[in-house]
């Protein structure tokens, strides 16, 4: 074997570099060849900046600044060379804010382009000052001005969040409101049959001053009390409408704001705060959805004590209708992925799985993370994956998982999300790793999502009642593929324009990174030859032994010259194990779904078989034989569902199962797959409890189930019961 392939295939087979060949990708600085394009984004137009739009009149929450600027210009820019100029102008400050952001500077739209004018003009620049008014008129909207990059997604998510709390609030306040006022016209008209109520003093003060030198109100009140009348309210009556008015003005949900009363928080940056706040105020919550209740029936006059009394005297003990709790502000909880320690997951499951008003943004910076314990695997997100895979799997939780890079322009998704009436997850990768050889967490997080490391999807239970309804994942390039495919355009040593098909699998990812360099290895110039073959191809197949070729990522590097590195075989099972569980999305996404793949292929069959049957039969059949006295009607008899065994007992939800591989890798005796592809436990003993408690972690749509451990002497009982709470 010549000497380049002898170390090309060490390498390929062990990550290390025999004799210094190939030449170790350390220290490059190169990145994938389709970035060569996107070096500097401040000249590229694309989602970023974004303006946190405040008070829009459509309704809004977020909007590209490219895109505001494009609107505004369509109103504002005349034909002719004053519109040229004032499209020039404006596509300068767009440029120079962008320029702004992506330095760090902060601050909202109106003072950004102040600045941005400011840093553009001289003294004696009227035609920009001039365009500069024009554009702010054109404009008419106003709010905090984001790049990408590691505070986006919260501060984003949050305005999002106060955006709809505003508008909740001004609901709720106009219907309590109302209901004072209703309640309080009851009480005044009451008052005013009782003997304090035809006091001269109050006769007086309801006429007012205008007019009271033209009566004598003495002589009224002492005319009005010769009049027998009966009091419209009995006394138990009047002390629950007081109490309920009482109820609704002292609440501290929905603050008016200029009414000094201090209101609750409802963000908070851990899970255990925000539950324990809601638990705290779950008595006053039952309180208000209690005197809403009353006050409502009190208005209509249909309040029946022998009726009602009991029925309110029970509510929220068995916990209160979604439809109330609706009505309420929703806890918005941002939390950064690394922080997720055991405990916080169970709080984070407890939130989820009790269907409480909880928006919970989980914000993951870093997703090459570091090899899973025994198993020398890579783990490439490992940690969004178990908890986006068990929102899922309660299937009655909004979940939205996107990149920092497509969360703007999946903003009506998280509109959504914000507004449903039950526990939202919201997953986001922002890029932002200091791992990224200098790379924009724009890029990053663009590239997580295009390698399938990091997909977007959405999971809607509002949207209809099956799967095909609710969930999507139709908003990741090109989703019918294992991997997005580009052209890559590049010219050779002769100066010759060559194109090549190029896909960003997550091995291009991993490149973007530091710290995996050392599962590259730059090969020579000279070497390029046909042993080097496109990545893709190699993922298609799985070798046991060495390769024939040798799988090349085409990178460039500081200077956007062309170089070429070979993989290890242990970054490319990674991937393959990313396209594994990308597959299992696109099944719950209808796309090459096996189980109408198998049922489509088996009704060809049934079609082709028929049609030939048909070509043999002769042209005149022969006499029917007679029909049997009594033919027995054909019965399918449809398997029971099987019983769930008890809690002690590990099962799993095998009609559910996602064929996602997890549980199999982690020990293929005790789990393994039906004729469904679906996964049971086939033997309890061939395993330990850890192994089991790691599969639930790990697996996507948390089907499984781990039950007690069956050996009490198992070392570290005592943690892993604590995680295994949260699938018993």
């Amino acid at each position: 074997m010549h000497a380049d392939l002898q170390g090309q295939g060490v390498f390929y087979l062990t990550g290390s570099h025999a004799r210094e060949q190939p030449v170790p990708a350390a220290g490059l600085g190169s990145h994938p060849a389709l970035f060569a394009a996107y070096r500097d984004l401040t000249r590229l137009r694309y989602d970023f900046p974004v303006v946190l739009v405040r008070d829009a009149p459509d309704g809004a929450i977020a909007e590209p600044l490219a895109g505001l600027v494009d609107r505004a210009l369509a109103k504002a820019a005349a034909p002719g060379n004053e519109g040229e100029r004032l499209r020039s102008h404006a596509l300068k400050l767009e440029r120079e804010i962008r320029t702004m952001t992506v330095a760090g500077v902060a601050g909202s739209l109106a003072a950004l382009l102040d600045e941005a004018g400011r840093r553009l003009s001289s003294d004696s620049d009227a035609a920009l000052a001039a365009s500069l008014k024009r554009l702010r008129e054109a404009l008419r909207v106003d709010g905090e001005v984001l790049d990408c990059n590691a505070v986006m997604p919260a501060r984003l998510v949050a305005h999002a969040w106060r955006t709809v709390q505003r508008r909740k609030a001004d609901t709720f306040r106009k219907e309590v409101d109302r209901l004072i006022l209703k309640l309080g016209e009851i009480l005044r008209a009451d008052f005013m049959t009782s003997e304090a109520g035809r006091s001269a003093s109050t006769l007086q003060a309801g006429v007012g001053t205008i007019h009271q030198d033209a009566f004598d109100f003495e002589a009224m009140s002492r005319l009005l009390a010769g009049v027998k009348t009966e009091r419209a309210l009995s006394d138990k009556r009047r002390r629950r409408i007081e109490s309920t008015l009482e109820a609704l003005r002292s609440q501290r949900f929905y603050v008016a704001p200029d009414s000094g009363a201090e209101a609750f928080n409802f963000r908070f940056e851990d899970c255990a705060s925000a539950l324990a706040a809601f638990r705290e105020r779950l008595p006053e919550i039952v309180r208000l959805a209690r005197a809403i209740s009353i006050a409502e029936l009190e208005i209509e006059g249909e309040f029946s004590a022998p009726r009602h009394d009991a029925l309110f005297e029970q509510l929220g003990e068995s916990g209160l209708d979604p439809r109330d709790l609706a009505l309420f502000p929703d806890y918005l909880v941002c939390v950064d992925a690394r922080d997720l320690r055991a405990l916080d997951r169970g709080e984070l499951a407890d939130i989820l799985a009790g269907g409480l008003p909880f928006k919970l943004l989980v914000q993951t910076d870093d997703l090459l993370e570091e090899p899973l314990s025994g198993t020398g695997n890579l783990a490439f997100g490992a940690r969004s994956r178990q908890l986006v895979g068990m929102a899922l799997g309660l299937t009655e939780v909004f979940v939205l998982q996107s990149s920092g890079s497509h969360l703007v322009a999946s903003r009506d998704l998280l509109a959504k999300a914000m507004n449903y009436a039950g526990p939202a997850l919201i997953s986001v990768y922002s890029g932002a790793t200091e791992h990224a050889r200098g790379l924009p967490p724009y890029l990053v997080a663009a590239a997580a999502m295009e390698a399938r490391v990091f997909p977007a999807l959405a999971y809607d239970p509002s949207a209809g009642t099956d799967w095909a309804a609710r969930f999507s994942i139709d908003r990741n390039p090109q989703p019918e593929r294992d991997w997005p495919q580009h052209s890559f355009t590049y010219e050779d040593a002769d100066h010759q324009r060559l194109a090549e098909e190029v896909a960003f699998t997550p091995v291009e990812f991993a490149a973007c990174d530091v710290r995996f360099a050392k599962h590259f290895s730059r090969v020579p110039r000279a070497e390029w030859n046909g042993n080097l073959a496109p990545l893709h191809e190699c993922l298609a197949l799985e070798h046991r032994r060495l390769p024939d070729k040798f799988p090349s990522l085409p990178v460039v590097d500081a200077e956007n010259r062309l170089e070429r590195l070979i993989v290890d075989d242990r970054l490319l099972r990674e991937a393959r194990r990313c396209r594994e569980m990308w597959h299992s999305l696109q099944e719950l996404g209808g796309i090459h779904n096996s189980h109408a793949e198998k049922r489509l292929e088996r009704e060809k069959e049934k079609w082709e078989a028929e049609r030939k049957a048909e070509t043999r039969a002769p042209e005149t059949a022969p006499a029917a034989a007679p029909a049997p006295a009594a033919a027995p009607s054909a019965v399918v008899a449809e398997t029971e569902a099987e019983k769930a065994p008890p809690s002690d007992q590990p099962y799993i939800e095998t009609p559910r199962c996602s064929s996602c591989d997890e549980c199999i890798r982690i020990n293929d005796k005790m789990f393994a797959y039906d004729e469904n592809k679906q996964a049971r436990i086939v033997d309890v003993n061939a395993g330990t409890y850890r192994q089991l408690v790691e599969a639930a972690e790990s697996c996507q749509v948390a089907v499984i189930h781990p039950g007690k451990p069956r050996n009490p002497e198992e070392p570290g009982l005592e943690e892993l019961l604590k995680r295994a709470e949260a699938f018993l």
